[in-house]
């Protein structure tokens, strides 16, 4: 077993611009031609290394820019000096050092995980209770506004094994919505389909095409309205026999206890990237559960070492029972940063069993993809 008194000694950060394949509309924003995420590199005196992305959405959790600034001005000097073992106290500090900007801390609690983790030789799931499951049924979001390209990529999850898809909807408008719908219920019976409107409906439409989608039997139906609107969540929530989840309505356990408080669904969406780290994830998929709540690990527009943070974090949480969305590396990007590829099999994510997150992104093409970076000479 490593040294985890030993002091961290690096701290490098780089801004990435990545290509993706197509433009994926949800119903507050679209993304097209690149998104954007920040990666976070660790270094221990006995140089050792770990790694943490972000991985913000400007109309969702926040920018590039202040995730950048909040890593590089107001939590580097958390970390530079610090213990790699003290991952619970520098949380507890980074917390209150800079507000909001849960997408910074994600990434520096992965990087803290997979550095203790290198260090100890154990994977990160090790590190946050134990592995309750060796794989996890993959979703893939079908959210290109020209439906005949995410028709080419049905065939191509259908040839891979995935066998969960999540239909994005609300962003142009609900004859478009249902047509979807009344394709993949012909087309792929032997899909299961979710639904998800990323808050685009006003309260005015969400209750009629709300029940129009109902009567297609999703798993689920997530976020029709926005995510201060808790009285028509819970609203559309008594009027159909879907599960309602929430997403944007719940980001860290605060959100949570209101939201099981107030009724306002009957699952969520756990994101480290909206609750501020893997740890604070776990804590939301727990009260859910404790109010009779489900919980499912959905992600952001991420590459391959976010997907690995989340497949840790549900590997180590019996809470999060309905799969997870990690696709993007595999389906969206261009090119993902890993040095191996993220691993899929048969429509599952593979849990990783190498030390730290089991994998690490490739120096070069971070060096290639930045347009912003702060590495120590």
């Amino acid at each position: 077993m490593g040294n985890l008194t030993q002091k961290i000694i690096g701290y490098d950060l780089w801004h990435l611009e990545l290509p993706v394949t197509s433009r994926r509309d949800h119903g507050i924003g679209s993304v097209e031609g690149v998104c954007e995420v920040v990666v976070l590199r660790l270094k221990s005196e006995d140089g050792s290394e770990g790694f943490g992305e972000a991985s913000p959405w400007s109309v969702f959790t926040g920018t590039p820019e202040a995730t950048y600034a909040a890593l590089d001005r107001y939590l580097r000097p958390l970390v530079v000096g610090a213990r790699v073992g003290d991952r619970s106290a520098i949380m507890a500090r980074a917390a209150y050092a800079v507000a909001h900007c849960t997408e910074a801390k994600a990434a520096l609690e992965t990087a803290l995980l997979d550095l203790a983790g290198r260090i100890s030789e154990v994977p990160v799931w090790s590190l946050l209770g134990g592995r309750c499951r060796e794989a996890i049924p993959l979703s893939c979001s079908i959210a290109n506004p020209d439906f005949a390209q995410d028709i080419d990529l049905l065939a191509r999850l259908q040839a891979d094994g995935v066998r969960i898809v999540k239909l994005k909807t609300g962003f142009k408008d609900h004859a478009f919505d249902i047509m979807r719908l009344e394709y993949l219920a012909q087309n792929h019976p032997e899909i299961s389909v979710r639904v998800d409107y990323n808050q685009g409906l006003s309260v005015e439409e969400a209750p009629a095409q709300v029940r129009d989608v109902a009567q297609f039997a999703p798993d689920f139906i997530e976020q029709p309205v926005r995510a201060h609107q808790f009285s028509m969540m819970s609203r559309l929530r008594r009027m159909i026999d879907v599960p309602l989840l929430a997403d944007e309505s719940v980001f860290g356990p605060e959100d949570m206890e209101r939201a099981a408080r107030e009724g306002i669904c009957d699952g969520v969406s756990v994101k480290i990237m909206k609750s501020g780290g893997l740890a604070r994830g776990q804590t939301v998929a727990r009260i859910a559960a404790a109010h009779g709540l489900t919980a499912y690990g959905g992600d952001m527009f991420e590459a391959g070492l976010a997907h690995l943070a989340g497949t840790h974090m549900i590997a180590a949480t019996p809470e999060i029972t309905l799969g997870c969305e990690f696709y993007q590396a595999s389906y969206f990007l261009k090119e993902d940063i890993l040095e191996n590829p993220f691993q899929v099999s048969d429509g599952q994510v593979v849990v990783p069993d190498g030390p730290g997150l089991g994998n690490r992104p490739d120096v070069n093409k971070l060096e290639h993809y930045a347009v912003a970076k702060a590495v120590a000479a």
